[in-house]
């Protein structure tokens, strides 16, 4: 504005100074209105001079007490009051209607979790009408410019358990970063997820086989990760970890019970599709690993593995959305495949001294052999957003027993092949991103000579703040 005051009092100033023609009143009018003009400008000039004086030293001086400012003692005892995390609770509960079936697992593959079938099944799994889910807490905030913090707590009947809680750099540069605690591994695609981020109410039938009732392997240990400066999404990633869970199994002992690595990559085709695609490696050590078993009698029997297991898991997804934008329409198509090997010692025994056939001397022997097997599975699943509020999916998987080599104890214990099919269709309603709806039917084949019909109703609220779900 003064720069525009300046040319015009230049202009005016010009045509001031231009000698007037003689007798001319017309001229000397003109001359008496530019002067008039140039000396309100003038004015106006120097009163926004004045004004801009006196909001530069009034900002000095508030910069100057707020320097010298002492905070209360009490204030300066309590650097506490600078916590703020994002807290956020997540709400899910389900009902299930599908048949009674004791012992409900996988046929032909070994069940996690040992031989506790006392609650007649996996707990979860096995739970029929109204049920309530786990209930999370997550707590996230930076630590410093150099560390960021999250911990999330899982609630259930009485139960709460540390599901996450780890730490992550913020500024090693170079792409590089590093993760530590306990954490979800970066294995496949699904694992880094959690429940409530799932587009099925139910984990695929590939991750129960390959880590449990919790469909995900989750553990405590370091993780490394590289974003290469490539124009395509390039991730490569470590882990070294304790090695506790299933596969594995607790061991007590110094080092690393398991490693993993992985590898990402992922780019955009146009405006409308992106992918990703990766290829990951377990590699863990179990020892004692328990699992109930049945002998050649019908009889209960107990197997304990001791050796190593190695994964191998391949995934893809693909994503679309008219002119990129997925708010009102988008699709996803998942898929993952899994290869398992397992080579060591089998322990078969009577643990509840039934005089089955792994205790052919006396109460407490025991059978030893040789154990060796190959298995793998596979699914795909695909989801379509027709609507911002609506959304319907199917997905299809089939696991494959593979061969298993019991050794002295395939004369002890049935030994089934199978391949489990499971297939499933859902709809799902969202009021907003916080709040969820989902009906589910799944024709279930997942244990040999049983066909159940599952349906399941669900719901998830997410209250407070939530970070973005990953790709």
């Amino acid at each position: 504005m003064l720069c525009s005051s300046r040319w015009v009092l230049a202009v005016a100033g010009a045509f001031v100074s231009l000698p007037a023609l003689a007798g001319d009143p017309d001229l000397q009018a003109l001359r008496a209105e530019i002067g008039q003009m140039k000396a309100a400008y003038e004015q106006r000039i120097a009163a926004l001079e004045a004004r801009l004086q006196s909001a530069e030293q009034q900002q000095i001086r508030t910069q100057s007490a707020a320097a010298v400012e002492v905070p209360p003692a009490s204030q300066a005892a309590a650097p506490a009051s600078g916590f703020n995390p994002q807290v956020s609770l997540i709400l899910q509960g389900q009902y299930k209607n599908m048949k009674d079936v004791a012992e409900r697992g996988i046929t032909g593959f070994v069940p996690a979790g040992g031989h506790d079938h006392a609650a007649d099944g996996i707990e979860g799994i096995s739970k029929r009408g109204f049920s309530v889910d786990h209930t999370e807490l997550v707590l996230a905030a930076n630590i410093d410019p150099y560390w960021r913090g999250q911990a999330i707590l899982a609630a259930l009947d009485g139960e709460v358990e540390v599901e996450e809680a780890w730490f992550q750099s913020l500024a090693i540069g170079h792409g590089i970063g590093l993760k530590g605690g306990r954490l979800r591994s970066g294995l496949g695609y699904l694992n880094e997820q959690h429940p409530h981020a799932w587009d099925f109410a139910d984990s695929p039938l590939m991750y129960r086989a390959l880590f449990g009732e919790h469909g995900s392997y989750t553990q405590d240990g370091l993780q490394l990760k590289w974003l290469a400066p490539t124009p395509v999404f390039l991730e490569i990633g470590a882990e070294i970890g304790r090695g506790a869970n299933f596969p594995g199994s607790e061991r007590n002992k110094n080092g690393a019970g398991a490693g993993a690595l992985f590898a990402h990559i992922g780019d955009d085709m146009g405006l409308e599709h992106s992918w990703r695609a990766g290829v990951s490696y377990l590699r863990t050590r179990a020892k004692e690993r328990e699992a109930h078993f049945a002998d050649i009698n019908g009889s209960e029997a107990v197997g304990a593995f001791d050796g190593r297991s190695s994964t191998w898991v391949a995934d893809f997804v693909w994503k679309w959305a008219p002119n990129g934008n997925p708010k009102y329409r988008n699709f996803k198509l998942q898929t993952e495949y899994f290869q398992r090997r397992e080579k060591g010692d089998l322990s078969c025994f009577d643990e509840e001294l039934a005089g089955n056939a792994c205790d052919p001397l006396a109460a407490g022997d025991s059978v030893t052999s040789r154990y060796k097997t190959r298995q793998s599975g596979w699914y795909a699943q695909g989801v379509f957003q027709f609507s911002p509020n609506w959304r319907a999916g199917l997905r299809y998987e089939q696991l494959d027993s593979g061969s298993r080599n019991f050794g002295a104890n395939a004369a002890n214990l049935i030994v089934d092949s199978y391949r489990p099919k499971k297939t499933t269709a859902m709809a799902d309603y969202s009021w907003s991103e916080f709040s969820r709806l989902r009906l589910q039917y799944a024709h279930d084949q997942s244990m040999r000579g049983l066909t159940d019909h599952q349906w399941t109703l669900q719901y998830i609220m997410s209250l407070g703040a939530h970070g973005a779900h990953k790709f």
